[in-house]
């Protein structure tokens, strides 16, 4: 506006840090003994191997090698790649989603539709990639839909919101009095690894953390009440 406004003197807002909802070993059985085929696989999934939510409904068959017993997150938060571990017990599960994800992709093939959704220029770059089984999303929707970018009609990843609505009716069902939150389940990952005695800097690459600070957070609510301090109430003889 063309105003002189001299030398600013402020300071940036400071966002409080707030600890992170974390479920225990018994009410993580509890809430997946509450669900049931894909979405048990998708928390399965999540408390598995610490990916986030949007992370999870984004991968795509490729990105689960059974060779290397590791998933790839590409693109996640921030744009970073980075690799996690398979969990073994979920192996014959995410076998028969595969499964399950050829069927429909032939399906949609023979009904003229198979192209999936490709990030950036790889769709220019790979023209065929599209129709390949390894690009299919893992969890797929159940209906073909128009993508808002293009127009064009194909599959896209089951939605957020259902996969929410499935935890929340898990947790209810469980008896739990905490938040039902899919993030819950990546906090629960880096406690539990945590007080397992995994080392921080391990569990800080695992989550995709830039900075270690971040991961530190999970140390306030280990399984162990008052940083393992005994409460003097504990001590009384009566």
């Amino acid at each position: 506006m063309g105003l002189e406004i001299g030398e600013l003197d402020y300071s940036l807002a400071h966002v409080p840090r707030r600890l992170p909802v974390v479920y225990s070993r018994d009410e993580i059985t509890a809430i997946m003994g509450h669900l049931h085929g894909t979405y048990r696989l998708q928390v399965g999934l999540m408390y598995g191997t610490g990916i986030r939510s949007a992370e999870l409904l984004s991968l795509r068959v490729k990105d689960v090698d059974f060779g290397s017993n590791n998933v790839f997150v590409y693109r996640g938060k921030g744009s970073k790649d980075r690799t996690t571990m398979l969990p073994q017990r979920l192996i014959p599960s995410l076998k028969r989603q595969i499964e399950k994800v050829k069927k429909l992709h032939d399906q949609d093939k023979e009904e003229g539709y198979g192209d999936v959704y490709l990030p950036d220029a790889l769709s220019r770059k790979f023209p065929n990639a599209a129709r390949e089984l390894g690009w299919q999303y893992l969890f797929p929707a159940s209906k073909i839909g128009k993508d808002p970018r293009s127009g064009i009609l194909r599959r896209h990843h089951l939605h957020a919101s259902a996969l929410a609505k499935k935890i929340r009716q898990a947790v209810r069902g469980a008896g739990i009095n905490k938040p039902a939150r899919s993030h819950s389940f990546r906090h629960s990952f880096a406690t539990h690894l945590l007080e397992s005695g995994y080392d921080l800097r391990t569990i800080q690459e695992l989550l995709g953390h830039s900075d270690v600070s971040t991961t530190e957070i999970y140390t306030h609510v280990i399984n162990r009440g008052g940083k393992g301090v005994l409460s003097p109430a504990d001590s009384l003889a009566v």
